[in-house]
């Protein structure tokens, strides 16, 4: 292998524990059927499929004090943190196969460990329709695929905000919310409190995304590790309806490309997470291909001729 190969490993998270609809759990193989390994390859990086990370069942039962399936959700993201930092540790760029986005407690907790022990400055790009900031108070679901970025910068059991060991694991100017645009009413006031980063639909429509992407990528240099959590809900639905949580008005194909291949101009992409992914609710996995399609933009296959 020479010096400049990457080295990625894809880790499945086989699990809808954190999500309100069932089926994501299906997702890292919908990724892998469609072909994500063999493009990534093709884009000359040096792929190992490291399998699914274990966890326990679905039992699907209503919220307990504010959350659903909390000690499920604790066992898998633990699972997750582990497996994350390990690659990590063996110097692979870990992409993470969701599962629900609840997952992202425990990949950004190992990633945030890294980066401390690194040294490095962690910049989190969150393309999502959600701001996913909801606690146990102000839930109106319960469903934990709502509330990582609370959890991660704090807000949220002891259980989950732990993972990693350090509280919180990370601090929201860490983090840029794009695509955003379903925000249930409290978890807005206390995004606003927080103080976190959001560049919704509506700033985005003002000012273009060619803006928006370089205000939320200021600042990255040469000591930041760039982690993408990549929410399929953040495209639009009409380009990719295989997700359990529909959000019209999302960025359309050459957006999105445009998302992918900016953040690949900054050579500093150095985790990833593909979440949401639902082939219950997809035609002919098509969103999977669109989904690995834009990874491969992410990873430098950019369409300009210049």
């Amino acid at each position: 292998m020479s010096p400049t190969t990457r080295s990625v490993a894809l880790v499945g998270v086989p699990t809808d524990i954190g999500a309100g609809h069932r089926g994501s759990s299906m997702g890292p193989e919908a990724l892998r059927v469609a072909r994500l390994a063999e493009r990534l390859e093709r884009r000359g990086m040096l792929v190992v499929d490291r399998g699914n990370v274990a966890g326990p069942l679905n039992p699907w039962q209503p919220p307990t004090n504010g959350y659903r399936h909390l000690p499920e959700a604790v066992a898998w993201n633990t699972a997750t943190h582990e497996a994350i930092y390990a690659a990590l540790n063996d110097g692979h760029l870990p992409i993470m196969l969701g599962g629900d986005h609840c997952l992202a407690i425990g990949s950004i907790s190992a990633v945030a460990r890294h980066c401390r022990e690194k040294g490095k400055n962690l910049r989190i790009l969150w393309l999502d329709a959600h701001a996913d900031f909801n606690t146990s108070n102000i839930t109106p679901s319960g469903n934990i695929h709502g509330m990582p970025v609370a959890c991660l910068c704090g807000h949220g059991p002891d259980e989950l905000t732990g993972i990693g060991g350090t509280v919180p694991a990370i601090s929201p100017d860490m983090i840029r919310q794009i695509g955003i645009r379903s925000v249930d009413e409290g978890e807005k006031r206390l995004v606003h409190e927080v103080g976190i980063d959001i560049y919704d639909m509506r700033y985005i429509d003002e000012i273009g995304i060619k803006a928006a992407m370089e205000e939320a990528l200021a600042g990255v240099d040469e000591d930041t590790h760039l982690h993408v959590s990549f929410d399929v809900d953040f495209l639009d639905p009409s380009i990719a309806p295989g997700v359990g949580t529909t959000v019209r008005g999302g960025p359309n194909y050459r957006e999105a490309q445009l998302v992918m291949e900016m953040i690949a101009d900054t050579g500093r992409v150095g985790s990833l997470d593909i979440v949401e992914l639902n082939p219950a609710f997809d035609k002919r996995n098509q969103t999977a291909k669109l989904a690995v399609e834009l990874v491969e933009s992410l990873f430098g296959n950019s369409t300009q001729m210049r």
